[in-house]
């Protein structure tokens, strides 16, 4: 059986360094290279041996983990993508699934779940760290309980009312679009259509809304 071949991508060096050690410990890995940035990524598959899996952080400089992900998808084909993040906001996962990402494990798994996880999106399948899964059960369960909520609520998206949230809790467009990744100018849209929806006129009615409504205290 050939070795599975790792791309590592982390803006820290003392994790990139921590990775390659745990994961050089298992006989089938092989680590093939340790970049700082998701272009860094791009690049190194462009000109050097092609992984199996690329294992990447998402907050980089340059070129996050998003973007890095498409790029990848987009112009190699076969590498599976394996994200390593402390994110663990549901907009933030769906984003990154949509951008071609196999696998979600958060930084503080163990060992074990790690090379579970490698091994997992290596047969075509993906995963999901169990902190992970919690948490996406948890927010979906709490954003379903439509009996609770108005219905002006229920006739939103799961996206609009995770921006509907964050504005009540007094983040602004850029911050959202950076937590959520996505533009501030995407925020922007959101806003304005949940606006129209909730038949509001500023961000004032949306936070009142949100109150109102029970989706922030």
């Amino acid at each position: 059986m050939s070795n599975i071949k790792i791309l590592l991508a982390d803006d820290h060096q003392i994790v990139l360094d921590g990775l390659n050690s745990l994961l050089s410990s298992i006989p089938d890995f092989e680590i093939i290279g340790a970049v700082n940035n998701g272009k860094e990524a791009v690049d190194f598959i462009a000109t050097n041996q092609k992984p199996d899996i690329v294992l990447m952080d998402i907050d980089m400089p340059v070129m996050n983990g998003i973007n890095a992900a498409r790029e990848i998808k987009k112009n190699f084909e076969g590498i599976r993508i394996l994200t390593l993040s402390m994110h663990n906001e549901k907009g933030v996962i769906q984003t990154l699934m949509d951008a071609g990402a196999d696998g979600y494990i958060l930084k503080n798994s163990s060992k074990e779940e790690l090379e579970k996880g490698i091994r997992t999106i290596c047969k075509g399948e993906t995963f999901f760290s169990t902190d992970v899964t919690m948490s996406l059960l948890n927010q979906s369960s709490e954003i379903t309980q439509e009996k609770e909520l108005p219905q002006e609520i229920k006739d939103l998206t799961e996206r609009e009312i995770e921006i509907l949230k964050l504005v009540a809790e007094g983040y602004s467009n850029k911050e959202i679009g950076e937590r959520l990744f996505i533009s501030h100018r995407t925020v922007d849209t959101h806003r304005t259509n949940l606006m129209k929806k909730m038949n509001v006129h500023n961000v004032a009615g949306l936070i009142r809304f949100a109150l109102k409504s029970g989706l922030v205290e």
